[in-house]
């Protein structure tokens, strides 16, 4: 997927979201921007093992 591409389905994907939530968005791109590459790296990275380790995860918290 381009960039373009991914710009257009978050636009789609914004104008399908209550009102409500518009602040949230908008605060969490103002986080990102902010924040440099490496935690952005970082927090995707975990974000992603904890995806993919979900049951795992569990098990260990028992």
């Amino acid at each position: 997927m381009t960039t373009a591409d991914l710009k257009f389905e978050i636009k789609k994907a914004i104008d399908e979201v209550p009102e409500s939530v518009l602040v949230d968005i908008l605060d969490y791109l103002k986080q990102v921007k902010a924040s440099p590459k490496e935690k952005i790296d970082l927090s995707r990275h975990l974000g992603l093992i904890i995806r993919e380790d979900k049951e795992l995860l569990k098990r260990l918290a028992l």
